[in-house]
């Protein structure tokens, strides 16, 4: 078995917007958020910075998570707070650095009209 493991260590997502709670707003778990789901297959723990870039102002950051070897972790921007929260109906970018290779994937959750509507892409690679 390879003991590389899979993924890279700089992830893009250009395309960012946490819509509106929506009418579930109370539910964590249907309330509109988007998630970088981040997967560490590797043997060591994978310490991350993330940086949100926005079309009229500075970028915000770094957010710093770890996501432990051997497990994944569904990183809502929703609740991300230190160093600051992310605006809701704001268009934004992310940079995510690893320290070690992981592989990312992004999804929205948009419940604004009470329905649910999912988009799903993996992040751009870059190294």
């Amino acid at each position: 078995m390879n003991s590389i493991a899979p993924g890279k260590t700089q992830w893009i997502i250009p395309e960012g917007f946490i819509p509106e709670a929506g009418p579930h707003k109370d539910n964590r778990g249907l309330r509109s958020h988007e998630t970088a789901c981040v997967l560490n297959a590797g043997e060591e723990n994978a310490y991350i910075e993330l940086t949100i870039y926005f079309s009229d102002r500075d970028p915000a950051g770094p957010y710093k998570v770890v996501v432990n070897a051997q497990r994944t972790l569904h990183l809502r921007f929703d609740e991300l707070n230190d160093p600051e929260p992310i605006p809701r109906e704001t268009d934004y970018a992310c940079l995510i650095q690893s320290s070690v290779p992981v592989v990312v994937q992004h999804t929205r959750l948009d419940t604004r009209l009470g329905n649910i509507s999912l988009l799903s892409t993996l992040a751009f690679g870059t190294d």
